[in-house]
C-alpha cells in the first residue's frame, strides 16, 4: 500500500515534471539559454541527490531506525542535533558556492568559459539558484522522518510544487523578461521556500519539528556522518556520472547538454516512478529488519523488490528505445525545439534507455548495504563506476566522436558495472539469497518482452510520417502505443501465470 502511495505521487510528480520540461523546452529551444540553464542546474541538482535524497537519507533512516527499535527517549535529540548539523554544512556550501561561483562555473562547465554570454549566464543562474540546495535539504530531512514513521504521501507528492512552480515562471513570468531564463531561475528559489514550509505542520502532527541544536559529538550524529560521507559517492553514483557526462557535454556543440537533458528526464519517468518509490519504501524496512536480525526476511525483500523491477524495467527499456523519438517529436518538438533537436535527443535516449534496469536497480541494491550501515564496500563500486564512466564517455564521446550519444552510452556501461558487482558482494555475504523459481520467471519475462516488441514493432510508425500529423493525434498514437503495449505485456504474463498478488508485499 505504501509502495502504491509513493509510486502515485511520484507519478504525478513526474507527469508535470514532464509538462515542466515541455514548456521550458518550447520557450527556449536547444540553445545558448538552454545549454546553459541544464548544465548549471546540475550543479545543486546533484549536490541535492547526494546530500539530501541520496547519502544523507541512506545514512539517517537506518540511524533513526536503530534508535526507535533501542534508544526511543534519545529520537528528539537526534533529529534535532542532526538538524543543526546539517543546516551549518548546508549554509557553508551554500555561502561558499555565492561567493566563488565563477569558479563553480568553471569546474562543472568548463566550456563555458570560452564563450562570454553562456559564462555571464551561467554564474548569474547559478547565484540565484543554489541555495534551493539549502531548502530542498531540509525538505529531505524531513521526508527522512516521515518516511520513517509511515508518512510516505508528503514526502512524495512535495516535488509537486517544484515543477508547480517553474511552469508558473516559465508561462506567467518568462515572457515579461528580456531574459526568460532569469524567471525560471527564480521559480526554482521559490520553489524551495514552498517545498519547506509545506513540511512543517505533518512534522508538527507527529510531534519531531526539529529544533535546531548543533552537537556533532552527538553519537547519532557522528553515526549519519560516518555512514553518509562514504554514502556520497555510493549513493548518488547516477548523478555523479551525470553530472561528468554534463561536464564533458559543456565542451561538445550546443544543442549537446540540451538534448541530453530531455533524454535523461524521459529516463526519470519510469526511474522516478517505481525505482526511487520502492527503494524509499524498502530502506526503513531492510533498516528494521537488520536491528532485528531476520536474516532471512531481509533477502527476501530484495528478491521481491529486484524482480518487481525487471517486471517494470524490460518492458520501460523496450518502450523507450522502440518509440524514442516519436516520443520526444510529440512531446517536446515546438517552439525553439527543432526535428533535428528531437532527432539528436532520440540517440541519447536509446543509449539511456539501454542502462535504465540498471540504474533502476542500483536504487534497490545500494540501501540493502546501508541498512546494514555498511557504506564502504558500495562507495568503493561507485568509485570504479565513475573512472569508468570517465574513460568510456571521453572516449566514445570524443575520441570515437560519438558526442553526447557516446556519453550517455559510458553511464549505460557503468551503471552495468556497478549493478553486476554489487550483486556479487552481497551474494559473497550471504546477504542476498535468490529465492527459487528465477529460471521460469526469466521465461515468463522474455515471452512477455518478445510479445511487447512484435507489437511495437509492427504497428509503430516512423518520425517522418508522424510528423504529418495535428501534435492531438501525435499524443494520442503515443497513449495507444504505450497502454495497449502495457495491456498485451501484462496478458503474456499472465497466460504464462504471472499474478499481481504474487508482487504485493
Amino acid at each position: 500500500m505504501s509502495g502504491g502511495l509513493v509510486s502515485f505521487w511520484t507519478f504525478v510528480s513526474r507527469i508535470l515534471g514532464l509538462v515542466r520540461d515541455i514548456v521550458i523546452t518550447g520557450l527556449l529551444g536547444a540553445g545558448v539559454a538552454l545549454d546553459t540553464f541544464v548544465v548549471i542546474m546540475k550543479i545543486p541538482s546533484v549536490f541535492r541527490r547526494l546530500f539530501a535524497e541520496g547519502a544523507f537519507n541512506q545514512a539517517f533512516v537506518p540511524v533513526l531506525a536503530e534508535y526507535k527499535e533501542k534508544n526511543q527517549s534519545q529520537i528528539e535529540s537526534l533529529i534535532n542535533n542532526t538538524f543543526g548539523t546539517l543546516c551549518a554544512i548546508l549554509l557553508l556550501v551554500t555561502i561558499l558556492a555565492l561567493l566563488f561561483a565563477p569558479i563553480f562555473v568553471l569546474i562543472f562547465a568548463p566550456g563555458f568559459y570560452t564563450e562570454p554570454l553562456k559564462k555571464e549566464l551561467a554564474i548569474d543562474i547559478l547565484q540565484i539558484t543554489f541555495p534551493y540546495l539549502f531548502f530542498v535539504s531540509i525538505v529531505a530531512f524531513s521526508g527522512s522522518i516521515l518516511n520513517s514513521y509511515q508518512k510516505f504521501s508528503l514526502p512524495a507528492l512535495t516535488p509537486l510544487f517544484y515543477n508547480l512552480s517553474l511552469i508558473v515562471a516559465a508561462v506567467w513570468f518568462a515572457p515579461q523578461l528580456e531574459v526568460p531564463i532569469y524567471a525560471i531561475a527564480w521559480g526554482v528559489f521559490g520553489a524551495g521556500i514552498i517545498q519547506v514550509l509545506i513540511q512543517i505542520p505533518a512534522l508538527a502532527r507527529i510531534g519531531l519539528l526539529p529544533k535546531l541544536q548543533l552537537n556533532m559529538q552527538h553519537p547519532g550524529v557522528r553515526k549519519v556522518v560516518y555512514l553518509m560521507v562514504p554514502g556520497i559517492i555510493a549513493g548518488g553514483v547516477s548523478q555523479i556520472n551525470m553530472l561528468i557526462d554534463t561536464i564533458l557535454a559543456s565542451l561538445l556543440p550546443t544543442g549537446s547538454p540540451s538534448w541530453l537533458y530531455v533524454s535523461d528526464r524521459l529516463m526519470q519517468l519510469p526511474l522516478g516512478i517505481f525505482a526511487i518509490a520502492i527503494g524509499t519504501v524498502i530502506l526503513p524496512r531492510l533498516s528494521s529488519l537488520f536491528v532485528t536480525e531476520d536474516k532471512i526476511s531481509f533477502s527476501n525483500t530484495l528478491d521481491w523488490s529486484i524482480r518487481l523491477i525487471l517486471l517494470i524495467g524490460v518492458p520501460a527499456v523496450i518502450g523507450l528505445i522502440m518509440l524514442a523519438e516519436p516520443i520526444i517529436l510529440t512531446l517536446f518538438e515546438r517552439g525553439e525545439f527543432n526535428s533535428q533537436d528531437s532527432l539528436q535527443a532520440s540517440y541519447s535516449l536509446i543509449a539511456l534507455a539501454f542502462g535504465l534496469v540498471a540504474f533502476m536497480l542500483i536504487k534497490i541494491l545500494t540501501p540493502s548495504f546501508f541498512a546494514r550501515q555498511e557504506p564502504k564496500k558500495p562507495m568503493f563500486v561507485a568509485l570504479a563506476s565513475m573512472i569508468l564512466n570517465a574513460l568510456l564517455a571521453w572516449y566514445l564521446g570524443f575520441s570515437l566522436g560519438y558526442g553526447h550519444i557516446g556519453l550517455a552510452l559510458a553511464s549505460s556501461i557503468s551503471a552495468f558495472f556497478t549493478v553486476i558487482t554489487l550483486l556479487v558482494l552481497l551474494k559473497l555475504e550471504d546477504v542476498y539469497r535468490p529465492s527459487s523459481g528465477w529460471l521460469i520467471f526469466w521465461l515468463r519475462l522474455i515471452f512477455a518482452s518478445l510479445i511487447l516488441m512484435a507489437f511495437l514493432g509492427y504497428f509503430g510508425q516512423d518520425a517522418i510520417s508522424l510528423r504529418k500529423f495535428s501534435n492531438l493525434t501525435q499524443i494520442i498514437y503515443i497513449l495507444k502505443m504505450v497502454f495497449l503495449g502495457m495491456g498485451l505485456y501484462i496478458v503474456a504474463l499472465r497466460l504464462t501465470g504471472v499474478r499481481i498478488k504474487d508482487f504485493l508485499n
